[in-house]
């Protein structure tokens, strides 16, 4: 053999090394699961319908179920035991499904409210976990509205911990970031974390209606009611293309890629509309709201 074919053969092996090096590392994330999205129960709450969007999660069959917070209506450490009490035989129905809750102002403003808050709930303020190769990292606003600096070093260590994970769920409830990205540069500490950590999805409750918002790769949605009064002067904007309705989030997390559904309630109080949540940009609906399925011009 020669020095010219010894060279040669050395270099396809190294080169098929780095083949195989650059392989294992792009390699998909071994997901396929789904998950709930329940938003606020609270803010006057609406029984029926937080036990409709109940029922139609259960129908789904979901491997768990994340709630964005406002679970008791609260206000009054008086009754806050009381209100969480009426939801007992709820989470004894549904037991089967891991329930990871977010921390709402209605739930926390006061220390006997945090405490409580975490021993019915059987969750920390602030915590994380994974499910298969995603991770899932849930906050608490409600000192300020806003993630505070122990909060964001929270989730900038936490997120450091698990960067081997895809994708990436940050869970708060306030959607502060709205103000963030209409008006500013959009370049707020919680911005600059996710883009570093390769965080793609963050997830809100609070305002009782639908808004997604794309900054920068990072997609971010306010989960509307499932359950608290559509009334009020503080929801702006009234009807379906403001994002007002009664509706829950279908989310499938499949490899790295994460498909969300919006499925509006039924019956008296929705039309029973679903759609793709990609279908939903900063302006409003790009479907006819009538009918979701009027936008689809299949080929046939």
């Amino acid at each position: 053999m020669t020095k010219i074919h010894r060279a040669w053969i050395v270099n396809a092996i190294v080169l098929i090394a780095f083949a195989a090096i650059g392989l294992r590392a792009v390699e998909e994330p071994k997901n396929d699961c789904r998950f709930a999205v329940i938003g606020d129960r609270t803010g006057g709450p609406q029984p029926q319908i937080y036990g409709r969007v109940w029922r139609e999660v259960d129908l789904m069959h979901p491997e768990f179920v994340v709630n964005v917070g406002d679970t008791i209506q609260g206000s009054e450490d008086a009754l806050a035991e009381s209100q969480w009490m009426e939801l007992r035989p709820v989470w004894a129905r549904y037991s089967h499904y891991p329930l990871y809750f977010t921390p709402g102002n209605h739930d926390i403003w006061s220390d006997f409210s945090r405490d409580l808050y975490e021993k019915e709930s059987g969750r920390q303020t602030h915590y994380s976990f994974n499910y298969q190769d995603a991770h899932f990292t849930i906050l608490d606003t409600t000192p300020t509205r806003r993630l505070e600096d122990g909060q964001l070093d929270f989730l900038e260590k936490d997120l450091e911990a698990h960067k081997d994970k895809n994708p990436k769920f940050v869970i708060v409830h306030h959607p502060y970031w709205i103000q963030e990205i209409r008006e500013g540069t959009g370049d707020f500490r919680l911005h600059q974390i996710a883009k570093r950590y390769g965080v793609k999805h963050v997830l809100s409750g609070h305002g009782h209606r639908f808004v997604r918002m794309v900054h920068d790769g990072v997609t971010y949605m306010e989960v509307g009611s499932s359950g608290g009064t559509m009334n009020g002067s503080r929801i702006r904007g009234e009807g379906f293309s403001d994002g007002v309705f009664y509706h829950w989030i279908w989310a499938h997390v499949k490899g790295s890629k994460v498909y969300f559904t919006v499925k509006e309630i039924d019956g008296a109080m929705g039309a029973g509309r679903m759609f793709r949540a990609d279908d939903w940009n900063q302006d409003g609906p790009s479907f006819d709201i009538a009918d979701p399925a009027l936008s689809i011009h299949p080929e046939t």
